[in-house]
């Protein structure tokens, strides 16, 4: 006999629930009935409560600090896969073989190129143009070329559309970068691996030689996977939402382009770079930072440090951590912002204050302080997610659209307006 909850309501209502098991013991309260049965309906601001739907894809457990793709640790992903092979697990749910490794690399490198004429699109934004707003522009503007993939929703063409987006999307983002600073485009190279063709292609002249340096390829592969997806965070949670409309990849996509790059999702590593810069600013000492943040009045808050889901540590941060120690010592080049996150990393380990509300560094602290490292300016941290988390977003669009009992997302309100407020004409106003 399946578990169920009883709801005893005011009015005297009781309502059997059916209790839902997760694989992992996750347990929730199937309320689908509820307004039907009752009258009522929940309310649960955020959504912090609210399970939307079934995955197989992603779990991750906050309070064991715990992160699962397709049920393998991202300790192992991190340490022996590359990125080209996670977005293949995510998207079709098993490690690829050698034969399906080869087709789905053949198949990004086939696809990795532009159409030409979209090229006009970067001559044409402003020089002030956020990264972000031209790489969510073009990402619809793509469905424009490919018209196959375009329209309703299309699960026969998802294969195409899939590789394409994956592909070209890195070749957009280092685009979008070279338009910012003024340099010539650089076109992708078949010969090379997904990470190094994008380190080139962000790096490289035409006038000079580009040599790929392993290490720093295996360090992006990192980054890459580290946010390759994340159960139903806010960026994956509007591309389903969006799909659920039976919108097609690419107008999903760029939905949660938009959704990520808002500063309380995708622009918290920027965040602790400009946290940095302020305390530069303002002398470097980082003793008078902390007594700052620690003093509820004075309105500073730490950036990098905590997070909504995890609660003991963010494994993925215990992961970057060692790559960021990596990426310092072999630049061997001073930065006085790179000082000061050290400093600010052992003030927080070592004091009370900061242990007892577990505020310790996660991926976005590290993770900001390795792009700048490599050379990566702040306003292309957010892209740099956009890259990592794709294969996610397609992974859950694609989840979602072959769900046999998908509904277009509609959630409910309470509204507390005014009652009935009779129309008053133009004269008498």
């Amino acid at each position: 006999m399946a578990d169920t909850a009883k709801l005893i309501l005011p009015d005297g209502q009781t309502l059997e629930l059916p209790v839902v098991t997760g694989s992992e013991g996750e347990k929730a309260i199937d309320i689908g009935k509820l307004r039907s049965s009752t009258g009522y309906i929940t309310m649960d601001p955020g959504l912090i409560n609210t399970g939307a739907c079934r995955s197989n894809i992603t779990f991750l457990d906050g309070e064991r600090g715990i992160l699962r793709y397709r049920g393998i640790p991202i300790e192992q992903l991190a340490g022996k896969a590359t990125f080209v092979e996670v977005c293949y697990l995510l998207i079709y749910g098993h490690l690829p073989d050698k034969n399906e490794l080869s087709g789905f690399s053949t198949n990004l490198t086939t696809h990795a190129l532009i159409h030409e004429d979209m090229r006009i699109f970067f001559e044409n934004f402003s020089h002030t143009a956020h990264p972000m707003a031209i790489l969510s522009a073009m990402v619809t503007s793509l469905s424009a070329y490919y018209t196959d993939g375009t329209g309703e929703a299309n699960l026969e063409m998802l294969d195409l559309n899939a590789t394409r987006l994956i592909s070209k999307v890195r070749t957009i983002a280092a685009f979008s970068y070279k338009k910012s600073i003024g340099q010539p485009i650089i076109y992708p190279t078949d010969k090379l691996s997904y990470c190094a063709n994008f380190l080139k292609m962000m790096f490289a002249l035409p006038t000079e030689e580009y040599e790929i340096d392993q290490e720093l390829v295996d360090i992006m592969n990192l980054l890459l996977i580290l946010h390759a997806d994340h159960e139903q965070n806010c960026s994956t949670a509007t591309v389903r939402q969006v799909g659920s409309s039976d919108a097609n990849l690419y107008a999903s996509v760029a939905a949660g382009i938009l959704a990520l790059w808002g500063p309380l999702h995708g622009g918290a590593n920027q965040q602790v770079i400009e946290m940095l810069e302020k305390i530069h600013a303002d002398g470097g000492d980082v003793d008078k930072f902390i007594a700052r943040v620690k003093d509820r009045n004075s309105g500073v808050r730490l950036m990098g440090f905590g997070h909504r889901v995890y609660k003991n540590f963010d494994p993925r941060a215990t992961i970057i951590k060692k790559a960021c120690d990596r990426v310092l010592n072999k630049s061997g080049k001073p930065d006085v912002l790179l000082d000061l996150a050290k400093q600010l990393e052992a003030h927080a380990l070592a004091d009370d204050y900061f242990i007892e509300r577990k505020l310790y560094p996660n991926v976005d602290f590290y993770s900001g302080i390795i792009y700048r490292a490599l050379g990566i300016p702040t306003n292309m941290f957010t892209v740099m997610f956009a890259l990592g988390r794709l294969p996610g977003w397609i992974a859950q669009w694609k989840e979602m659209m072959e769900d046999p009992d998908k509904k277009i997302s509609r959630p409910r309100q309470i509204y507390t307006g005014l009652g009935i407020n009779p129309y008053v004409p133009r004269e008498n106003r």
